[in-house]
């Protein structure tokens, strides 16, 4: 009989210690994978390296990259909560944040020195020739400060010529048909418009420190997930010093992951920010500080109406996710 109510105690407990276990065993919930999307501009490719490489992986982030052709068009997307992060340039950031102030660049994954470029019709020969003509950029955007730079060089303004707002995708075409007759655009791309007969009449070797290209988060995902964005800034960071050092690797990962010609991937023109440089650009006291390039736009902007009021600059970066954890 002792042994039978030894036996029955045991069955009965057993469960409950069961239970127990499963009751305050944490059950560990798998976080969705940050989504981030890019468009075509080569300096937002090294997430295509960090993701092959599994660079992300090791960082312990899931992550899916989205490439859209037409990066405008994505920033309503971004703004409704479609995608996490959005690439983007400091200049079409600063726009963003008029409508959306609740967003942060958290990387500067490169500056344009040389790879923007305005390519012309064969006839056009310098920036004074454009008097007159029409040329394509992508108006209300770090674009149009870009042009305007160019067409000081010439003591030229915007008024003395016209301009027609296109994607840098579409310029090849508009200077085919000659509803153009120069636009701004970049590889791969440009290729195409040399292949006219195109000819460059200015690049951003000649403006330092301007085209920056950041990586820009929703502040929900920045206030929920803040070691995934850790952890996803370092496996960027990884992936373009990787690049740097194995270009020819490199090249061949993003040809075949973005079905584009490798003949037009190069990183000439291009410098894949690294740590050190991040962390200079994100010094408010640094003579090339993001903050005061983000001013030079927001004058600009407000110049031009694209914007009504300047927005708080110290409160849109965030460089927190550049320290490892």
């Amino acid at each position: 009989m002792l042994k039978l109510l030894k036996y029955i105690r045991i069955f009965l407990i057993t469960p409950c210690l069961l239970l127990a276990c499963n009751i305050s065993a944490p059950t560990e919930v798998k976080r969705p994978p940050l989504k981030v999307t890019f468009a075509s501009f080569v300096g937002e490719f090294p997430g295509i390296i960090a993701q092959e490489k599994g660079f992300f992986k090791a960082q312990g982030v899931d992550v899916e990259l989205i490439h859209k052709q037409y990066p405008q068009l994505e920033q309503a997307n971004f703004n409704a909560g479609k995608y996490d992060g959005i690439t983007s340039s400091l200049g079409n950031f600063i726009i963003l944040s008029a409508t959306n102030p609740d967003i942060q660049g958290a990387i500067v994954i490169d500056e344009s020195i040389g790879a923007d470029v305005v390519v012309a019709q064969s006839k056009i020969k310098t920036v004074a020739d454009l008097k007159g003509k029409k040329l394509g950029a992508n108006l209300g955007g770090f674009s149009e400060l870009f042009v305007t730079e160019m067409l000081k060089t010439a003591n030229l303004t915007s008024d003395d010529l016209n301009l027609v707002k296109l994607e840098a995708l579409e310029i090849p075409q508009h200077l085919k048909n000659n509803t153009i007759q120069a636009g701004h655009t970049w590889e791969p791309h440009l290729s195409e418009a040399m292949k006219l007969g195109g000819n460059i009449l200015f690049t951003s070797k000649q403006t330092p420190g301007l085209i920056l290209d950041l990586i820009i988060f929703r502040g929900e995902t920045i206030r929920d997930r803040p070691e995934d964005l850790r952890a996803f800034v370092q496996g960027w960071l990884q992936a373009s010093t990787y690049w740097k050092a194995n270009v020819e690797e490199g090249n061949a990962i993003v040809s075949k992951a973005l079905k584009i010609p490798l003949n037009t991937l190069s990183l000439e023109g291009i410098n894949l920010t690294d740590l050190g440089e991040n962390q200079k650009y994100f010094q408010s006291s640094n003579p090339n500080s993001i903050y005061k390039t983000a001013k030079i736009y927001a004058d600009f902007f407000i110049r031009s109406g694209n914007i009504t009021r300047i927005p708080e600059l110290k409160s849109l970066f965030n460089s927190s996710f550049l320290n490892p954890p």
